[in-house]
């Protein structure tokens, strides 16, 4: 099992940036793809970005791609994802997700394991 802690979300200006942290507590986390989603008010949650277990692949939605960038230490059990030019659209409660099955990482099915969510917020 595994147990994921989100970290570094907060309130910025549009254009500015943050980094996310994912945190996980055991020692098979190098086993694990791990993937960030998203949820605005009102909405579903959505895919933002996904790692596979070495590293080695990425994957964006669109509409961070150029924007954002999801990287992993696995010597610190971390991933993490760096979000730059901010947007007040990218507003949301962010969530890192861990997966061991195999399956798309751009969708929620693969993943057993969920974070509790860090909130950011960009305004205009």
């Amino acid at each position: 099992q595994v147990q994921l802690v989100e970290s570094g979300g907060g309130l910025v200006q549009a254009g500015g940036s943050l980094r996310l942290s994912c945190a996980a507590a055991g020692r098979t986390f190098r086993e694990y793809a791990v993937g960030w989603f998203r949820q605005a008010p009102g909405k579903e949650r959505e895919f933002v970005a996904a790692i596979t277990r070495s590293g080695g692949i990425t994957y964006y939605t669109d509409s961070v791609k150029g924007r954002f960038t999801i990287s992993r230490d696995n010597d610190k059990n971390t991933v993490y994802l760096q979000m730059n030019s901010l947007k007040p659209e990218d507003t949301a409660v962010y969530y890192c997700a861990a997966a061991k099955r195999v399956g798309p990482l751009t969708s929620q099915r693969p993943y057993d394991y969920w974070g509790q969510g860090t909130q950011v917020t960009v305004s205009s």
